[in-house]
């Protein structure tokens, strides 16, 4: 990614070109709700951005047309949940990106996101590693980075 779009994502991160307009927000790393990984060992074993981006494009796929959860994402802009999830994974296995969506909380607000629902999205999440060809250790990895985000999502 060049330096001037990363500087403009930092900037105004609400929208971008095909993407539904949002109400403005502060961009910040901290939002994508883990700390990135040391070195590129889990970037590597996820297949780098590439790899990052066959994954989040596979597992918004699945989401959108799952039974049991699609229902959530049924009004969601498919094109920024894809380009903030990719930016959030790549952030968070330290491939070289910055996460420009909102905190946690924010985005999920609302969204009625039960333990059940969760559960289903770790099982459609570890489907789209698994077709990646990520190993099982690596993907336990990443998916405990991911775990503590829960309280932020589902709603009591």
């Amino acid at each position: 990614m060049s330096i001037i779009l990363s500087l403009l994502l930092l900037q105004a991160p609400h929208a971008l070109p095909g993407e539904t307009a949002v109400d403005p927000y502060v961009a910040d790393n901290r939002h994508a709700g883990a700390a990135p990984f040391e070195g590129d060992g889990m970037a590597l074993a996820f297949g780098g951005q590439d790899g990052i981006r066959r994954i989040v494009d596979r597992f918004v796929t699945i989401n959108f047309a799952d039974p049991v959860i699609g229902e959530i994402f049924a009004n969601h802009d498919q094109v920024r949940l894809k380009r903030t999830l990719f930016e959030q994974f790549c952030f968070i296995l330290n491939a070289g990106c910055n996460y420009t969506g909102r905190d946690m909380a924010s985005a999920h607000k609302d969204l009625g996101v039960q333990k059940a629902d969760m559960n289903r999205l770790v099982e459609t999440l570890q489907r789209a590693m698994g077709e990646e060809g990520v190993s099982f250790q690596a993907q336990n990895r990443f998916l405990s980075k991911l775990a503590p985000m829960r309280r932020d999502v589902i709603e009591k």
